[in-house]
Parts: C-alpha cells; sequence; structure tokens
C-alpha cells in the first residue's frame, strides 16, 4: 500500500529497472508532486540537478504510471442507458418513435374486471359497498394508466419538436446545433416550461449521431458577426475539434482559441472559453502540452 502519490510512484519505479530514467523519476518524484502535474521541467532540473533531457525522459516515464493501482480490481457497475425516443432516417426526413422497450403495458387485470362486471348491482352482504369500493379502484386504475399514456404521448411531441427545430444536428451532427430554449417548445405544443423541463430530464433520444438526453439539444445562443446566433452547444463541438487538431507542444491558450472562434464570425470571450473548456473536462493549455 502507498500513503499518498509520490509514494505509490515510487513503489512503481523501484519495480522497473535500474536506469538512469528511473533513478531521474524517484529523484522527480521527491519534489512536489504539483511541479508534476504543471510539467514544470526547469524547476524540477534545478532542484533535482538533473538536464533537461533526463527531466523530460523521467517525466514521460511517470506519465505511464498507474496513479490509481487499485481501480483494476474494482467492480464497476455499468449502467447502460436505454433510450426513450428513437429517431431514424425516413428518405429526407426522420421518424421520431418511442421506444417499445421503455414503455409500461399497463392493463386492468382481466379477474378483476369479471368481478366487477359479477357483482354489478349485487346488494347481499354489503355488496353494493363493495362494488362502489372496487368501482373506485378501477377508475383510479384508469386513470394512472391514462397519465402514464398522456406522459408518454407529451415525451413523443416534444421529441418530434425538438427534431423539427434541430434538424441540422440530425443531418450533421454537433456542429450544426442551433440554439434552442425551453419556452420555444413549450409555447410551440401549447405546455408549460416546467412541464418541458421534466419531461427533457433523465429522457433520452437514440440520434444517428449516439443516444444524448433531451436537455442536450437545448443552449443558449452566441451572437455572430453577421447578426446571427450560434449554439453555445456547437461552439463547445469547435473547441474540442479545435482542440484536437493544436500541436501537441503548442497547445492552445484560451485566448488564441477565442481568436479562431472570432475567426469562424463568433464572438466569444476568454472567460466564456475556459467555462466551456472546463465544461468539457479539458486541462488548461499548461497542462496539455506534451514533453
Amino acid at each position: 500500500g502507498a500513503r499518498n502519490l509520490a509514494e505509490c510512484l515510487r513503489l512503481q519505479i523501484l519495480e522497473m529497472r535500474n536506469t538512469p530514467e528511473a533513478r531521474a523519476a524517484l529523484a522527480i518524484c521527491g519534489q512536489a508532486m504539483e511541479l508534476v502535474a504543471k510539467r514544470d521541467v526547469k524547476r524540477l532540473c534545478n532542484l533535482c540537478g538533473l538536464d533537461d533531457e533526463t527531466v523530460r525522459a523521467a517525466l514521460g516515464l511517470i506519465a505511464r504510471l498507474e496513479p490509481k493501482p487499485g481501480r483494476r480490481f474494482v467492480d464497476v457497475e455499468r449502467n447502460v442507458v436505454v433510450p426513450d425516443v428513437l429517431v431514424t432516417r425516413a428518405g429526407r426526413g426522420f421518424k421520431v418513435l418511442l421506444n417499445p422497450e421503455v414503455m409500461p403495458r399497463l392493463r386492468v387485470h382481466d379477474v378483476y374486471a369479471s368481478a366487477m362486471r359479477q357483482n354489478r348491482g349485487g346488494r347481499d352482504n354489503g355488496g353494493e359497498a363493495g362494488h362502489a369500493a372496487m368501482q373506485q379502484r378501477l377508475q383510479e386504475a384508469r386513470w394512472f394508466i391514462k397519465n402514464i399514456q398522456q406522459r408518454f404521448d407529451t415525451i413523443l411531441r416534444v421529441s418530434s419538436a425538438i427534431v423539427e427545430r434541430q434538424r441540422n444536428f440530425f443531418m450533421h451532427g454537433e456542429l450544426a446545433m442551433r440554439p434552442l430554449v425551453l419556452r420555444e417548445i413549450a409555447d410551440e405544443l401549447g405546455l408549460h416550461e416546467s412541464t418541458i423541463s421534466r419531461v427533457t430530464t433523465a429522457k433520452y433520444m437514440s440520434t444517428p449521431f449516439g443516444t444524448y438526453e433531451l436537455k442536450y439539444f437545448f443552449g443558449s445562443s452566441l451572437g455572430t458577426e453577421t447578426g446571427g446566433n450560434a449554439s453555445s452547444t456547437a461552439v463547445r463541438a469547435l473547441l474540442k475539434q479545435f482542440i484536437a487538431a493544436e500541436e501537441a507542444t503548442k497547445p492552445l491558450s484560451d485566448n488564441q482559441l477565442s481568436d479562431l472562434l472570432r475567426e469562424q464570425g463568433i464572438e466569444c470571450a476568454r472567460r466564456t472559453v475556459a467555462k466551456y473548456r472546463e465544461a468539457l473536462r479539458i486541462a488548461p493549455a499548461n497542462l496539455r502540452k506534451s514533453l
């Protein structure tokens, strides 16, 4: 066992061959882990008395170690998302269907329906009171089934409206996502905004580009040079694209990403870029830099 990250890494290095890189890695692990995380080669060189090339080779060795060795033995439960709505291509358009696998099959049991018919009008031994009570339960069951059906009908209506509004996404992917707010769908369907919020929470749609929560299709807008609007979802997709294509040795700063978006006609401040980058769980430029 190890008491901290540095000790965990040192124990793994000690299991390796005694090479110059391994010895340098041991020396580096004796320093503050913050310097390793920031890949501060210059300070590590000074603190460990090593040259630049050796420190870079040692950091490369450390990067290949397992910071959490115990996780390979953890039995992680895999939660598979079953989509509530299925969207498929149909000619030039799209077909929106409820997933039969998630729809409950509810009905009043034949035994109870038969008992209702037999006791209808019965008066012996309190039969009338019993019949009235059973009639009440039957009505409650019917209301419950109707409410469930209405809920799924609402999910289908909302999903169809989303597909219509986000048609470009279903044809071209997330870069083509348009700005959309809950109120737009609420006004179109004649429903309250809170109803749309409930219906789109923890409900999933299978699309040609993967499975997404219905909430995913809603996003704020950013201004463009042409006076139009760009979806925040599309902007995040652009950021992922820019970062994926950057030079590993010269990662793009938030300012540079903001400038690249401006070249695409999208006005997005550096602070907003940083917020989107963090939401995408992408590290800042200094931590993305390759040795």
